[in-house]
């Protein structure tokens, strides 16, 4: 802006007032500008899958509001392979089915084109097609008549124990573990259930029952629960993980700890190392596999391995937001070293013992490397301080057979409980907390194991009531 020469005092007043007006123009201008410039880094960040710069990109995901985090959309879109068997290989189709309930024979009498009486002809060839289905009006009542004897011994009149249902429950036994392990197995709203039970199965059931039936059912469960909670106490290997969860509209934490065979669940108000404690003891004497989480740091184990998955996870979050050459330099070379150890697991039966702890150590120089060298990059800073601190912990699956470098079994573990969460509103108290671990961890302990948990609880609480005893939990 070209500004002419003031030749009196006045004139120079004026011009300075027209500048100062000017520059308060420009001024709040650039401020917009800023916030615009702001918005437009925010958006872009949400584009690429991050979070806004202004996050902290340690935030535990459950510690995020569910408002602030995008829907990232279909992960398989454009990937989804064709459906069915490659060209050249052979068809794969259903089975016969191993029993026959009923066979029935279809004959024409008239030819369905032209009306051509076939009645007197025989068939010229012979067909079969096998249909498997659901029998309707699957809901059988049975009228059990109890006779009483006196005992002269106990002085008193015995009857026989009817084992298909619970003492004074009008549901059968079999009908209440269904929908149990349709709810807690399978993640089914209870209005659903209730739906499928009154128009499908043509029985009237409330929600109210069901819960009371299912409390019942959870109660004389509780041994296997501790049982599966003692197996996780002596695993060789053990994955833990939490997320949160919902009771009576409050903030709680759904805690997993998983092995190959086994997965127990607890829900508590706390996330936080006591609960590790409760569950795991003070010591662990095996491998625990977990996240870069504080409250795994409170317990000692033999060792412990660190998800490396979380770590270049966390590493990509940063790099959608920190562009400086300090932080690029050390995430290339401390990804190439994350690399280079998960490839080295891979190769690991192509070299001999003495190649293979060589290779081994030289891991461990190169993270020191990077580790004791000054920065001055906050991100850096941080992710070194967190290297030093679990040193130990990063390579653990390079030493020991049967550790994964993930903890990727136990977030799969948490799959299913994530997506009952989405359908219903977690619970509405504490003693359906309880529950709901209770009856997932065995439902989901069985079905790891290879066992159809509907007829197995089904028979377990048979023996139960026909003798009193809980038979052991399967292996």
């Amino acid at each position: 802006m070209l500004v002419s020469v003031p030749k009196t005092l006045d004139e120079a007043i004026e011009v300075i007032q027209r500048l100062a007006k000017e520059l308060e123009k420009l001024g709040q201008e650039n401020e917009t500008l800023k916030q615009e410039n702001e918005a437009l880094r925010n958006e872009l960040a949400k584009l690429k899958g991050g979070e806004p710069p202004d996050l902290d990109p340690s935030t535990p995901s459950g510690m995020i509001p569910a408002y602030q985090k995008e829907n990232k959309g279909n992960r398989n879109r454009g990937r989804c392979k064709k459906p069915g068997r490659k060209d050249g290989h052979e068809g794969c189709r259903r089975a016969v089915p191993a029993v026959i309930h009923r066979t029935m024979e279809h004959t024409l009498d008239n030819c369905p084109e032209c009306g051509t009486t076939l009645r007197d002809k025989k068939p010229s060839r012979r067909r079969i097609r096998y249909i498997e289905d659901i029998v309707k009006g699957g809901v059988e009542a049975t009228e059990h008549v109890i006779y009483g004897s006196y005992c002269p011994k106990c002085k008193k009149v015995v009857e026989a124990k009817v084992n298909e249902a619970l003492p004074n429950c009008t549901l059968g036994l079999y009908l209440i573990i269904m929908t149990a392990w349709l709810h807690y197995g399978l993640g089914v709203t209870i209005g659903n259930v209730v739906k499928w039970l009154n128009r499908i199965c043509q029985i009237e059931v409330s929600s109210g029952g069901l819960f009371q039936a299912w409390y019942r059912i959870a109660e004389i469960l509780k041994p296997f629960y501790e049982q599966i909670k003692e197996e996780a106490r002596s695993s060789a290997v053990l994955h833990g993980d939490e997320t949160g969860w919902r009771v009576n509209g409050k903030t709680f934490w759904l805690w997993c700890f998983a092995a190959k065979n086994l997965v127990f669940y607890v829900i508590k108000p706390s996330r936080a190392s006591p609960v590790v404690k409760e569950v795991l003891g003070e010591i662990f004497k095996g491998v625990l596999i977990c996240d870069f989480f504080g409250a795994y740091n409170a317990i000692v184990a033999w060792a412990k391995q660190r998800c490396i998955t979380h770590l270049l996870r966390e590493l990509k979050k940063i790099s959608e937001h920190n562009y400086g050459g300090i932080w690029v330099d050390f995430y290339r070379k401390l990804r190439r070293v994350l690399k280079d150890a998960l490839k080295l697991r891979e190769l690991k039966e192509g070299l001999d013992k003495e190649q293979y702890q060589r290779r081994i150590r030289k891991l461990y120089d190169r993270l020191d490397e990077l580790m004791y060298c000054n920065y001055n990059d906050k991100d850096v800073m941080r992710i070194v301080k967190r290297l030093r601190r679990h040193r130990s912990e990063l390579f653990t699956f390079l030493e020991h057979c049967g550790v994964d470098a993930s903890n990727n079994h136990a977030e799969r573990m948490l799959r299913p409980p994530v997506t009952s969460r989405k359908n219903s509103y977690c619970n509405r108290s504490e003693r359906g907390a309880e529950v709901q671990a209770i009856m997932m961890s065995i439902f989901k302990t069985l079905e790891l194991r290879g066992i159809d948990p509907v007829r197995y609880l089904e028979e377990s609480i048979r023996n139960q009531i026909s003798t009193g005893i809980l038979l052991p939990l399967a292996a």
